[in-house]
């Protein structure tokens, strides 16, 4: 007979069921497990055994064959030790009753029986609901928020006496520590580090970055040097909605995957690689692919800090990212695909010497090394750009009353995303919605299609960037409540798009 038991794989950030099989049979001494198991996989077999001693269970001059199913995914990771040991011992009958269905085993064996954590738990959690499993036997892990984990009976045991001795009818000691309703830490900080109330000036810049927050669009800063440009992109992040609850499980569980550390909370993540970063740390890979610093960023920031630094294939590659929230790696033995819906902030200066435009240097660039130094950016990934930004040094000595908190701006930003939500049904933005739902729920004029059509083909804008404008268009109308995409909000938007580098142009050709 054999003996089937339920756990789950990973590919990626998706997780599929794997079905334990295992049989026991008179002959040599072994045990073997096939379904395309990696090293870790395969190492299984001393672990298992050495569990098995626990309950006095002689396997000598006996056969285990292991079957992890479905055999055409490669397994990889201890995830798997536990439902491998449960499933032969009820193989060996120690286990009188009936093994759920619905039921799943997850966690990697110590060599005395102890359950211990693997990676790649939080995701396997994440994905037993949609796979049809109500309940998990996993080891203790204080990283995993098992509250949040709704719908989905978490068993946490210690050892794999617990689970026979639960299987069999007992019950368990809970092993979670007990958290007094005095001691809860707050998940977001209504006083950010950064707060857009101490940012002198740059109220242009302020609210183009409130649209870009509002309806999650990308932006470009140019500027010279110690301008702004890093306070307001580290500032950004202070006025972005809270994430959902399902939100923070993603993004724990790239962490996770990533080998990194994120603490449960509700402030949208920020990334900000240095220039030198590997095009493998920015998008993701390795031997064994890896979350990369986009996929980090998902549901946050990504800010690349004089991005015109950073090497031209590293900067492609954000192309397909940009248009779909998503990375594809493949790779000889595997192909994965890792979320990446993130904000792209990009700063750099406006030629080489940093100094064109600026009020206090003069610039030393000439025309041809002022264009090479932009064509870093590739068009196709300028068009992926929505709004573009032209910066300027500032007075410190502007009165500083009256600036608008990180507090206020988010509130705002926040309204606009629940009256788009509310539009398109579900959680999704203007900059990420398809462009039929946008033109299907907010239609232009053919007034304001014959006013665009008229700048786009004067600055000789691509239909994406048409489209970019529209969508910009759509995001300022929310801010100032308005149900139809209105022409201020259009004109608005154009300005967003060509203010950027069309000062400094203008600036060029006059030098």
């Amino acid at each position: 007979m054999t003996v089937k038991v339920s756990s789950i794989g990973l590919k990626g950030l998706e997780g599929y069921r794997v079905q334990v099989e295992v049989r026991i049979r008179t002959g040599t001494e072994s045990m073997v497990i096939v379904g395309l198991p990696d090293a870790s996989v395969k190492e299984s077999r001393e672990r298992v055994v050495a569990a098995l001693g626990h309950f006095d269970v002689d396997v000598t001059d006996q056969k285990v064959v292991v079957n992890l199913s479905p055999s055409e995914h490669k397994k990889n990771g201890p995830l798997f030790d536990l439902a491998i040991a449960i499933a032969a011992l009820k193989e060996l009958n120690m286990i009188k009753g009936e093994i759920p269905i619905d039921a799943a085993f997850i966690g990697a064996l110590s060599l005395d029986g102890m359950v211990v954590k693997a990676e790649g738990m939080l995701p396997a959690l994440i994905s037993a609901k949609g796979l049809g499993l109500k309940k998990i036997y996993l080891p203790f892990d204080q990283t995993i928020p098992i509250h949040m984990l709704t719908d989905l009976e978490c068993i946490v045991v210690q050892h794999i006496e617990d689970v026979v001795q639960h299987l069999e009818g007992q019950e368990l000691l809970s092993f979670l520590p007990q958290i007094a309703s005095n001691e809860q830490i707050p998940l977001f900080s209504d006083s950010p580090q950064k707060d857009f109330r101490l940012v002198i000036g740059h109220e242009q810049p302020k609210r183009a970055l409130e649209i870009a927050a509002a309806g999650e669009h990308n932006v470009l800063m140019s500027g010279p040097p110690g301008c702004g440009k890093s306070l307001l992109a580290e500032t950004f992040p202070s006025i972005l909605p809270t994430l959902t609850n399902q939100a923070q499980l993603e993004v724990m569980s790239l962490y996770q995957l990533a080998g990194e550390r994120r603490t449960i909370q509700q402030n949208a993540p920020y990334r900000h690689p240095h220039h030198s970063a590997s095009s493998v740390a920015i998008i993701g890979g390795g031997s064994s692919p890896r979350p990369g610093e986009i996929s980090l960023a998902h549901h946050g920031v990504l800010f690349l800090d004089e991005i015109a630094e950073f090497t031209k294939k590293t900067i492609d590659m954000l192309r397909q990212p940009l248009e779909t929230g998503l990375v594809t790696i493949s790779r000889a033995h595997s192909t994965v695909t890792y979320p990446s819906n993130f904000i792209l902030i990009g700063a750099m200066n406006p030629c080489p010497c940093g100094y064109l435009g600026s009020n206090h240097h003069y610039c030393t660039c000439s025309q041809k090394q002022i264009q090479t130094y932009r064509n870093r950016i590739s068009g196709p990934v300028h068009d992926r750009l929505d709004i573009l930004l032209s910066l300027q040094s500032i007075n410190l000595d502007q009165p500083s009353k009256g600036q608008e908190s990180s507090n206020a701006i988010r509130k705002r930003v926040e309204k606009a995303r629940q009256l788009q939500y509310q539009r398109y049904q579900t959680e999704i933005s203007n900059a990420k919605a398809p462009f039929e739902v946008i033109t299907a729920t907010s239609p232009l004029t053919s007034d304001q299609q014959k006013m665009l059509m008229n700048v786009a083909s004067k600055q000789n804008w691509s239909n994406r960037v048409q489209i970019k404008i529209i969508r910009l268009a759509r995001t300022i109308s929310d801010l100032a409540g308005e149900d139809q995409i209105t022409d201020t909000a259009i004109w608005e938007a154009m300005t967003l798009r060509r203010q950027g580098l069309h000062k400094q142009q203008s600036i060029a050709r006059e030098t």
